[in-house]
Parts: C-alpha cells; structure tokens; sequence
C-alpha cells in the first residue's frame, strides 16, 4: 500500500532554515500532486507546497512564496521541502501528501504521520 514517510523536522530559530524530505512507497502512477501541509494548534490544516505532473508545476501557498521551494527526486518518489527565512508562524506539524488537488488538503487521500516544525523568535 502507498506510505509516506517525513524527515527533517526540528527547532530552529527565526531566519534559520530547515529542509524536509518525503519518500513514498508502494506506487507506480508519479504524476499526480504530491506535497507539503501543514496544521498549528487549535488551527485548521492548510496547505504549504505541492508539486504536480511529474515535477513541471508546483503551487506555493501565499504565506510562503519566495521562502519554500518544494522539488522532487528524479525518481519522483521523494518530495524535497526547503524551508528558508523561517518564521514563528511557520510552526506546526508538516504532513506529505499525495494524490490530491492543488492546496485543496481536503481532497489528499495519502497522508504521512506528520514531522513537527518549531521556529522561536
């Protein structure tokens, strides 16, 4: 069955940066999108990066642009989530995702168990 599997969480202080990693598993079709979301405390899930159609289109949410670069591994098997210029508010748990529609968190059908992101000011 497809797994998802996140690394690279951490503490880390504001301006630093962290880089996340998701490897897939257990499926053939590569051209779907695949991403990054993210959900804080008492806040609803929202969506941070994804990457579509086999790497030639990525979607950033607004929040992020011109700080995140999501790529992905010419096996197109793992998603890279490079996270520069970090902020507070970019605390939470970080979840892969696969098989969904844009940022639209609701349509995802493959999740991973999650990496937690801390940023202190």
């Amino acid at each position: 069955q497809v797994q998802l599997v996140e690394s690279g969480g951490g503490s880390v202080q504001a301006g630093e940066s962290l880089r996340l990693f998701c490897e897939g598993s257990g499926y053939t079709y590569r051209r779907d999108c695949m991403g990054w979301f993210r959900q804080a405390p008492g806040k609803e899930r929202e969506g941070v990066a994804v990457i579509c159609s086999g790497g030639s289109q990525t979607v950033y949410a607004d929040s992020v642009k011109g700080r995140f670069t999501i790529s992905q591994d010419n096996d197109k098997f793992t998603v890279l989530l490079q996270m520069n210029s970090l902020k507070p508010e970019d605390s939470a748990m970080y979840y892969c995702a696969k098989g969904g529609l844009a940022l639209e968190h609701r349509t995802y059908v493959y999740w991973g168990q999650g990496t937690q992101v801390t940023v202190s000011s």
